[in-house]
């Protein structure tokens, strides 16, 4: 088997919500498998400073700061990327955010805001990938980033959960539409990782536990260790691949 089957030499890829964390792992990784490299975030102090970061280790990086849940920012943004000449080949869909409180105590705006951040810029952002995608017919590669959540639930995450659900049949959805264009959808599901955002997780001792002991890997994940997953599902190896999502997890999902 040819290692070319997963070069990304040419291609070029967005990664929402990768001014760090497990977006800026793998906007490194696909950049380190031979991808152009667009980062986005919502502050562009911060991209630009990932953008320097990737730039400063050699890699060819761009950085694009804008709200993914924001259907004009997104539709103006695409925009730009026509202006520029520079075309997505390959998007990860992984901004995210999350909310905990139980359900009887959660206030309509803030499902709406992790719905919104989690699902719905998957759909507004994939949408205007895939019709350049298909405009070009050259086909293409979507990956949404699912969760656990997107197959079973934890207390107080009610929002996050159904977002993470949804995912997993949007990414289903694009396949069933877009498979014959060439496009590919698929899904990454990450189990517990050390990231920022789980930080005050991970400090925790009782849960720092909790996800040791559940997880048969006994340890949290690491950011790089998705981006074998994402590699795979943005190169040729998978070009009959659509519709699935692979989890990432230590074994989590396995075990009772």
């Amino acid at each position: 088997m040819s290692l070319a089957l997963f070069s990304l030499a040419g291609r070029t890829a967005l990664i929402t919500g990768s001014a760090r964390g497990l977006g800026l792992a793998m906007a490194r990784g696909l950049a380190e498998a031979g991808a152009a490299v667009i980062l986005n975030g919502t502050s562009v102090d911060g991209t630009n400073a990932a953008c320097e970061k990737l730039a400063e280790e050699g890699h060819k990086v761009h950085a694009l700061a804008f709200d993914v849940t924001d259907d004009a920012a997104v539709l103006a943004a695409f925009g730009s990327l026509d202006t520029d000449g520079i075309q997505v080949d390959i998007l990860i869909n992984n901004a995210g955010i999350q909310f905990r409180k139980p359900m009887v105590d959660l206030d309509p705006a803030d499902w709406r805001r992790v719905v919104e951040t989690n699902l719905t810029s998957a759909f507004l952002i994939g949408r205007e990938a895939a019709r350049r995608m298909i405009a070009r017919g050259s086909g293409g590669k979507i990956i949404n980033i699912a969760s656990l959540t997107s197959e079973v639930a934890r207390a107080t995450v009610a929002p996050y959960t159904a977002a993470k659900g949804g995912i997993k049949l949007l990414t289903r959805s694009m396949a069933a539409e877009w498979a014959e264009y060439g496009i590919q959808a698929n899904a990454i599901g990450p189990g517990y990782m050390a990231t920022d955002m789980n930080q005050a997780l991970m400090s925790d001792p009782k849960f720092d536990a909790w996800v040791k002991g559940r997880t048969p890997a006994r340890r949290w994940g690491l950011p790089e260790e998705l981006v074998g997953a994402a590699v795979f599902l943005a190169s040729p190896a998978s070009n009959y691949v659509n519709g699935q999502v692979i989890y990432v997890d230590g074994g989590m999902l396995a075990v009772l």
